[in-house]
């Protein structure tokens, strides 16, 4: 499978999940992903982080990441074990900043509207392929452009930059 192919259980919620369910703000203080991973989404489904398993897949509906600007947000996300988030929309800044932090995010509205918890999805950003393996159905959604595919692929903004200026090219 390609770095940008990721397979997993998915973890079902509604509409306008914010980010203060995401990563609740008294963990604010905290800029540790661990930290924040092992308090992801605990205002939403306390139980959360015992059932993620690596590589395992958020799926919700309008709206995903409303709310404040933080980047601890998907960087809980991604410290808790999820490998992408799938959802019929996302907030703009909370679309920004998942894919700065290196978070893969697919707007796929069937595949969010459609997929249940306990599904298996492979999500393939590369070619904008969502499968859900469980229900055998296939949704196309918008590829990421080569940028795009180069960042997630090198882990956000941040390592990107680095790997850039490290290799002598333009930032």
């Amino acid at each position: 499978m390609s770095a940008l192919v990721f397979e997993g259980t998915v973890h079902a919620f509604g509409r306008d999940v914010d980010t203060d369910v995401i990563i609740p703000a008294r963990y604010l203080n905290s800029s540790d992903p661990a930290e924040l991973g092992s308090h992801c989404m605990e205002d939403i489904d306390p139980a959360f982080v015992s059932r993620v398993a690596p590589g395992d897949v958020i799926v919700a509906g309008e709206n995903f990441g409303c709310g404040s600007s933080r980047e601890h947000a998907p960087v809980a996300i991604r410290a808790a074990g999820v490998s992408c988030v799938v959802a019929a929309s996302f907030a703009r800044i909370f679309y920004r900043n998942a894919i700065n932090t290196g978070l893969p995010i697919v707007v796929c509205p069937a595949a969010a509207r459609e997929a249940r918890s306990g599904d298996r999805l492979r999500v393939d950003v590369e070619n904008g392929v969502v499968a859900n393996l469980t229900r055998d159905t296939t949704y196309q959604a918008d590829a990421f452009p080569p940028f795009l595919q180069e960042l997630i692929g090198r882990g956000g903004l941040l390592p990107y930059v680095k790997a850039r200026v490290d290799e002598g090219g333009a930032a």
